[in-house]
């Protein structure tokens, strides 16, 4: 399938629940070989089957491809909690000339059809999700719930956070993932869409609440949403250009080309950091390339509830 067009189809942006629908049926199309291969609303999921358990529930069919065991785990033996936290500041409506058409995809939508498309799969699951919006404010927050009613509203939310234009919102966001977890009571597993833009200074207290994310016994997962090509390989033609922080207004005018390399080598240590300090705190680290799609997003729930529930 063709995301690109058929999403172009729903008109950008104006029906966010359509374009996820999308999105979760291009994954699910291309998991042809996948030990989740059969997902559908009968029922929630498969795992692998252990020596002892009932041979019930064995899905023979799948046996037959795969030549492993797995059982189909139904609706109602699952009771995941899953709460996302999406970065609004203004760096994440970086490239700013886009966000408004799928064709295009900004940091801040990428993360709202991100972040929908899981809400997708979990409202199929029947499990619970709720909604963190920050910039330089806590702009929203629902606890996990699983109703129709609810799920419109966190749609509703996530297609305001992406046609909103947040002038200068610099964020700390270690201070709001601290507030969150004040409110994350119940077991969950937490998704954070960040683009990581913040000053040296701050690691140590974002990592301190990542940490504190983890309390309760949460399951942390972090999404560097970025555009590879501008942000980390700084792809521009080497003419004079002038780069403007989006938070601050600060500019430099410069030839790309002048620093390129130091600039790679910068970013390539700073990415490398994130993902070892990640590991060190037990907080499963992925990259969230723009411009690569959602695979990464939705393989990784899939993995991540497998080892949840």
């Amino acid at each position: 399938m063709d995301i690109q067009q058929e999403l172009n189809k729903a008109g950008g942006f104006k029906n966010l629940e359509l374009l996820a629908k999308q999105v979760v049926e291009g994954f699910i199309a291309g998991m042809h070989k996948s030990p989740f291969h059969g997902f559908s609303a009968e029922f929630a999921e498969h795992k692998i089957y252990n020596q002892g358990e009932s041979t019930k529930h064995i899905d023979w069919k799948l046996y037959a491809k795969t030549d492993r065991l797995y059982t189909k785990r139904y609706d109602e033996e699952t009771n995941l909690r899953c709460h996302l936290i999406i970065d609004n500041s203004s760096s994440m409506h970086y490239p700013e000339n886009a966000g408004s058409s799928i064709d295009n995809l900004n940091k801040i939508s990428f993360a709202a059809l991100a972040g929908a498309s899981l809400m997708h799969i979990l409202k199929k699951q029947r499990d619970a999700v709720g909604l963190s919006i920050y910039s330089d404010k806590y702009d929203f927050y629902s606890p996990e719930k699983g109703s129709e009613r609810h799920h419109q509203m966190l749609l509703n939310k996530l297609g305001e956070a992406v046609v909103a234009k947040p002038e200068s919102k610099t964020t700390e966001t270690y201070r709001y993932l601290h507030q969150i977890a004040e409110k994350i009571h119940r077991r969950s597993l937490i998704f954070v869409f960040t683009d990581m833009f913040q000053t040296t200074e701050d690691d140590d207290n974002l990592f301190e609440a990542l940490r504190h994310l983890k309390h309760n016994k949460h399951e942390v997962v972090l999404f560097h949403v970025f555009d590879k090509a501008k942000e980390l390989t700084f792809d521009f033609d080497n003419r004079p250009k002038r780069f403007i922080d989006i938070e601050t207004g600060e500019y430099i005018n410069l030839y790309p080309d002048n620093i390129k390399d130091n600039y790679e080598e910068a970013v390539k240590a700073y990415f490398n950091n994130l993902r070892i300090k990640c590991g060190q705190y037990r907080i499963k680290y992925v990259e969230a390339d723009i411009n690569a799609g959602f695979n990464s997003i939705l393989t990784t729930y899939m993995i991540e509830r497998q080892k949840f529930v």
